[in-house]
């Protein structure tokens, strides 16, 4: 058995179909030739749906809205990250990805319970869409463990239990083995999905606590450049990833093979990255926690909330590599600890290399009402902070003089 630092880098690439090539290539071809009218009935019944593979059965491929060599082989090179992983799908972006899942297994008249705050782009999608379609969305405050057990049981047809965990921007965590333990105890269980894009896959492991699928914006960390926009889906059952890649090719929103080419070429240097950066945030963050003009620093390792503090503990290895700082000051503060930052560029996104800052209550989370601002935390003289690779020390004194200039 490979370690999975090994088998990403072996598992999912036969060089022998690539003329020899030591890593795959980019594969641009729009159809694919079948290699009998037999092996073509049976490509498109099993993408239909209508049939399941067997263990190591040659299919061939039909065309690239469906699949192609290099979604194939990202799928299949991501699995070894996520423990317990059976299989994944590849989207155009972490939103298609979200689309999908709650698309696949949603119908009018089910119920999602997903935590708060969420990524604001999800949050729409729940309340302003999937709401028309009479999908009832509970939302529940991230962290509150109690409060999320009793919407698990409570709620009628519940489908989906969508959590988010660091949540977006505050950190808050909450209890994914929980969730899944209240979720396992209803007749009719509802899955339960993870947006696991700021922790996973180098510091939070959801298969290992009872998630069922794994939801990943692959632009951040995955990526970890800034550069490409995807989307990750992984389970633990080959049978819910059927379903979906039914829904992927009607829908079309297959990750394009230019893509994911380059994230394959990414996989490997995730922990890596993660790494070094989560390091440097972490000892940022608790440089900048005594600082007279700042209000707190909301991180992982800082907690002092108990919950948080044995949430944290139990399910994540390291802290990441994200914090918000809540500034006195108000918007005032926050804007002006924003321009005068030199090396942190202010932008949204996250998981890059280089370091970002934004403020959420006028960028990624702008469209909330008052009430929904007060129930995520999401305050005036929030700053969320993606810590990149660049040298700790640097970056320390570039938020120190802008911190001056407040």
């Amino acid at each position: 058995m490979l370690r999975p630092h090994t088998e990403v880098l072996t598992r999912g690439f036969d060089p022998t179909l690539s003329v020899g090539s030591a890593r795959p290539a980019v594969f641009r071809s729009s159809t694919y030739v079948f290699s009998s009218p037999e092996a073509a009935e049976r490509a498109f019944d099993l993408m239909a749906g209508r049939g399941t593979a067997e263990d190591d059965e040659q299919i061939d491929l039909v065309y690239s809205r469906f699949n192609h060599p290099n979604a194939e082989i990202l799928e299949d090179q991501i699995l070894p990250l996520e423990t317990g992983a059976e299989a994944a799908l590849a989207f155009n972006s972490g939103m298609a990805a979200i689309m999908t899942a709650l698309f696949t297994f949603l119908k009018p008249g089910d119920s999602i319970v997903y935590t708060v705050p969420i990524y604001g782009g999800t949050q729409k999608l729940i309340e302003n869409f999937l709401s028309t379609w009479g999908v009832t969305g509970v939302a529940v405050e991230a962290g509150q463990t109690a409060r999320i057990d009793s919407a698990i049981r409570e709620t009628k047809n519940l489908r989906v239990v969508l959590i988010e965990t660091p949540a977006n921007p505050t950190g808050l965590m909450t209890d994914i083995r929980r969730a899944a333990d209240s979720a396992a105890t209803l007749a009719n269980k509802p899955l339960v999905m993870v947006d696991n894009t700021m922790l996973g896959p180098a510091f939070q492991h959801p298969f290992e606590l009872g998630a069922d699928l794994i939801l990943y914006s692959a632009t951040k960390y995955l990526s970890g450049f800034s550069d490409l926009i995807g989307g990750v889906i992984l389970s633990k059952n080959r049978d819910l990833v059927t379903k979906m890649h039914a829904k992927r090719s009607l829908f079309g929103n297959i990750l394009q093979p230019d893509e994911c080419w380059m994230l394959n070429s990414r996989l490997p240097t995730v922990g890596l990255r993660m790494n070094r950066a989560s390091k440097n945030a972490q000892r940022i963050a608790e440089r900048l926690a005594p600082h007279p003009k700042i209000k707190k620093v909301l991180y992982p390792a800082l907690f002092d909330d108990p919950e948080q503090l044995r949430i944290y503990k139990a399910q994540c290895d390291f802290p990441g590599a994200m914090f918000s700082l809540d500034l006195r000051g108000g918007k005032p503060a926050a804007f002006e600890f924003l321009r005068h930052l030199k090396i942190a560029r202010n932008a949204v996104s996250l998981g890059g290399v280089e370091t970002l800052v934004c403020h959420p209550k006028t960028t990624t989370h702008s469209g909330f009402t008052d009430e929904q601002f007060a129930q995520a935390g999401v305050t005036d003289g929030l700053v969320r902070v993606s810590i990149g690779i660049e040298d700790w020390r640097d970056l320390l004194a570039d938020f120190e003089q802008a911190l001056e200039a407040v």
